[in-house]
């Protein structure tokens, strides 16, 4: 496979289990580059990780000192993708939930339309968590409305390709964006920033734990963390209106 020397696929890691190396070695079959960010684990998968880098020049591993957070660990992968070159990059989770064989047709997605986000819109199947699809509902009309219902299909699918410059912009801006809360936010933000979005389907997988199945969602924490990421983003919709409106009339995203 010829290296892309535009798009990379980054996946942030954090305590992922023995499934990161499947979810690795499956995205290495579909994209060279891919680039792994080990978020200060501690669960001991950072010493095989580092082990199959040393037998995979298409593979690269960065590891954090200590935990800071999925946001956190995107942009340190996306700044140091920038610095080489980099003008994309796919984000996908560590855990074996994203279908590393769409890899491919997001990033082709992207060479066709450089100036978009490819976001993935999950399709589910029955080992689909009711509470968290219903929950993701909300999210997806709150993420709608703040953009004046511009394209985003999923806000909180993680499977997506971003336009690294523009997001790494609106982060430098921010100083929220560095946990679990990233996801949406960047959707939102990009949006208002004139980046369009794109839609694809993608499947999604909850593996049980005797799947290799790790999860560190909670579900107080995390919709504590997500109400107050869309009150940030209703404030900043409303003083934003009348330009987004503006916009719109006129043509709302760059050609």
């Amino acid at each position: 496979m010829t290296a892309s020397t535009t798009h990379v696929v980054i996946i942030p890691s954090y305590n992922p289990g023995a499934k990161v190396f499947e979810t690795v070695r499956d995205a290495r079959q579909y994209w060279n580059p891919v680039w792994v960010v080990i978020d200060g684990s501690t669960d001991g998968t950072a010493a095989g990780l580092h082990d199959m880098a040393a037998q995979d020049s298409a593979l690269r591993v960065i590891e954090l000192p200590h935990n800071q957070g999925k946001g956190a660990a995107v942009l340190h992968g996306l700044q140091l993708a920038a610095q080489a070159g980099f003008t994309h990059a796919l984000t996908m989770d560590s855990d074996g939930q994203h279908p590393a064989d769409c890899i491919p047709a997001f990033m082709a997605a992207s060479a066709q339309q450089p100036q978009a986000m490819i976001l993935g819109v999950p399709v589910f199947d029955a080992s689909a968590p009711t509470l968290r699809v219903k929950g993701r509902q909300v999210s997806n009309w709150w993420a709608n409305l703040e953009t004046l219902w511009a394209g985003i299909g999923d806000s909180l699918f993680g499977f997506r390709v971003y336009p690294i410059a523009p997001l790494c912009q609106v982060m430098r801006r921010q100083p929220w964006m560095r946990h679990f809360d990233f996801d949406p936010e960047a959707a939102v933000r990009l949006c208002w920033s004139g980046v369009k979005p794109v839609n694809l389907l993608a499947r999604v997988r909850y593996l049980r734990a005797d799947e290799g199945g790790v999860s560190h969602f909670r579900y107080l924490r995390d919709n504590v963390l997500l109400t107050w990421m869309h009150t940030r983003l209703f404030v900043g919709f409303v003083l934003r209106l009348p330009a987004l409106l503006m916009r719109r009339a006129v043509g709302f995203f760059r050609a």
